[in-house]
């Protein structure tokens, strides 16, 4: 069953681990796929790796409203519509206390992961179809606290409030805006994250983070990409406003 049939999505933060795997799923699904992220490099061999006529690339900075543009306006002249834009670039900042935590690193990271995904519902959502699905990529660390990771947390906490007011503004359109919370994901970012925390034993804060998960172990981003899909099919129609999380039962403890 092709969930996506000829629908157009963008997705941002598209060279990492969730970005490509929702990509892919998009793409099995009959969508045909706008990738951006700011790795050009990255881009161009994924596209041509998978070599699929419905993929396509542009690099750009989430953080920068020209390049917001951009990306959209591309997206319009290769594709003619969006159907579906998934707001999930972002970036892990340091693992440092508030009171040492460093002021470029903390703006990087409000930049990448609030005012991107501001920028993302100022820019593409009033030209987004009717019906249309907004899908944030925020994370369990927009629920709840985690030391050392200030600056990550307090960018995922605002994610939500921007989902809860993009849901009312635009709901008259029938566009639905949800958010997605993941839990450790097996990626390139969670490993940065462990080595952060603890660079002399990277292993150790793995075996910590699956303690506090019920199934004992990080999701796939394959696993968080089903997710994006049901949130990007109609068959999420009359869900908006609302936060999903995909962790294993780690927020039921």
């Amino acid at each position: 069953m092709n969930r996506l049939s000829d629908k157009v999505a963008i997705i941002t933060g598209g060279a990492g681990g969730i970005g490509l795997a929702t990509a892919k799923l998009f793409l099995e699904q009959g969508a045909r796929v706008m990738l951006v992220d700011l790795d050009q490099e990255t881009l161009e061999n994924i596209h041509s790796e998978m070599n699929h006529e419905h993929l396509a690339i542009f690099a750009a900075d989430v953080s920068d409203a020209e390049d917001t543009r951009r990306f959209i306006d591309k997206t319009l002249d290769v594709f003619g519509g969006i159907d579906i834009f998934f707001a999930n670039a972002g970036i892990e900042g340091t693992s440092s206390p508030i009171a040492e935590y460093p002021d470029d690193i903390y703006d990087r990271v409000l930049a990448v992961n609030l005012k991107g995904v501001w920028l993302g519902c100022k820019h593409v959502i009033p030209r987004m179809y009717k019906g249309g699905s907004v899908i944030m990529t925020s994370s369990v660390a927009g629920l709840k606290g985690f030391p050392g990771l200030g600056a990550y947390v307090a960018s995922k906490h605002a994610v939500v409030g921007l989902m809860r007011v993009a849901a009312l503004e635009f709901a008259s359109q029938q566009i639905r805006v949800n958010s997605i919370h993941p839990g450790p994901v097996n990626n390139q970012m969670m490993r940065r994250i462990e080595e952060e925390i603890n660079p002399e034993d990277p292993a150790g804060v793995i075996e910590g983070f699956e303690a506090s998960i019920p199934f004992r172990r990080y999701a796939d981003s394959s696993e968080i990409a089903e997710m994006a899909l049901f949130l990007a099919s109609d068959e999420s129609k009359y869900i908006t406003g609302c936060t999903h999380i995909v962790d294993g039962g780690m927020m039921a403890q």
